[in-house]
């Protein structure tokens, strides 16, 4: 079975200048976790639930070492900039995440699923020759194995 078998073809999108608050609504009121960001008809980046539970969430303040007059800072501070962005971020360019893991329509569902629990993505657009045809997520499999459908 292939990831064209079970893609959803017509997609929901947002661009870069779409505000957080816009991307919410569209969402919640269409069930989705994820919408890709398109620009000029290519996927540059996607925005998902976890983008915008950063919002919501405690950050994780730096920590840092102070050794004479010298402040040290402890972990990686790119960790803060990237939560600062996203939780203060007002439009979709604010938050989403990118470069995109995408896959191809002929690529076989046990691959698709393989990059979506390894690299913890989803939705995972569908893209073909550079261009976005569709898009699929954990709760497309649910609904195979629900329907007892092999994906083998």
């Amino acid at each position: 079975m292939k990831v064209a078998d079970i893609m959803t073809r017509n997609v929901l999108v947002v661009g870069p200048q779409t505000p957080v608050t816009e991307i919410a609504r569209i969402m919640w009121a269409h069930g989705v976790s994820g919408l890709p960001v398109v620009e000029e008809g290519r996927v540059v980046g996607i925005v998902t639930e976890l983008d915008l539970l950063v919002r919501n969430a405690h950050l994780h303040m730096p920590t840092y070492l102070r050794v004479l007059d010298v402040m040290i800072p402890l972990g990686n501070p790119r960790q803060w900039d990237e939560q600062m962005r996203r939780a203060l971020g007002t439009v979709a360019a604010d938050i989403m995440s990118h470069p995109v893991i995408t896959t191809t329509s002929d690529t076989d569902l046990a691959d698709a699923a393989t990059v979506m629990l390894d690299r913890r993505v989803n939705p995972l657009p569908v893209v073909d020759g550079g261009r976005l045809v569709g898009i699929i997520s954990r709760s497309d499999f649910v609904r195979l194995l629900a329907q007892d459908v092999p994906i083998a």
